[in-house]
């Protein structure tokens, strides 16, 4: 049977900065339904990658493709890409997750109630991001990315600074989400993140794709493509 053809692609897509070659000669591509898990020393350029694949950074040589012009992806960022002395609430912030979407403000407010509660953030959506603790605004952040219901959700470290009891709803989460969702994940906490993914991808200045039967996936993984 012929594989369906990809929704992202990335063909001969090199990074070059200063000097120094982030990625090299990387050829990656997304399918509708797939969980990406992606992993990779620090430095590797996997933060990078991602925003390669999201067309916030071009690349030195190479093409991004989509299947349409109007898929839609949500990005949850690492929290330090954020400016939390924004003024804008937790409220706010969740609802910009439907700045896209064509839908009545009753339907953006039931959305918006709905996800807060989802991301337990009920006793703090009026309080603005700056006075939020890192957990709290990883929380927010990942609240407006999963708002929109997006086809794609790219997801860069969804597990930092949050607790270990909110690690486990993001799990949860996740798992609903992967049965309409295509996701992409980087995590270095990959051991329940593994078993959920369907493929495994380790990014080292280049790409490489890990089929270990094990599903626990390290950057020295010893079973590259």
């Amino acid at each position: 049977m012929t594989r369906q053809s990809p929704l992202i692609e990335l063909a001969g897509i090199s990074l070059v900065r200063e000097g120094r070659t982030i990625l090299s000669d990387v050829d990656l591509s997304v399918y509708r339904g797939d969980f990406l898990a992606v992993t990779g020393p620090n430095g590797g350029g996997k933060t990078s990658l991602l925003r390669i694949l999201l067309k916030l950074l071009p690349p030195t040589r190479g093409t991004v493709s989509y299947a349409s012009s109007k898929l839609s992806i949500s990005y949850l960022p690492q929290k330090n890409a954020i400016d939390s002395r924004f003024p804008i609430t937790v409220d706010e912030v969740i609802e910009s997750g439907l700045i896209a979407k064509k839908i009545s403000k009753e339907e953006k407010r039931r959305l918006t109630d709905a996800t807060i509660d989802l991301v337990g953030l009920e006793a703090h959506r009026d309080k603005s991001i700056g006075t939020l603790s890192g957990g709290q605004l990883q929380r927010a952040l990942m609240g407006r990315a999963i708002i929109s219901e997006p086809e794609v959700l790219v997801l860069d470290e969804p597990l930092s600074y949050v607790d270990k009891q909110f690690e486990q709803r993001i799990y949860n989460i996740i798992e609903e989400l992967q049965a309409r969702t295509t996701i992409i994940l980087v995590s270095h906490e990959m051991s329940t993140i593994a078993g959920m993914a369907s493929r495994h991808i380790v990014v080292d200045h280049t790409v490489s794709e890990c089929h270990a039967a094990h599903h626990h996936v390290h950057y020295d993984c010893d079973c590259l493509s």
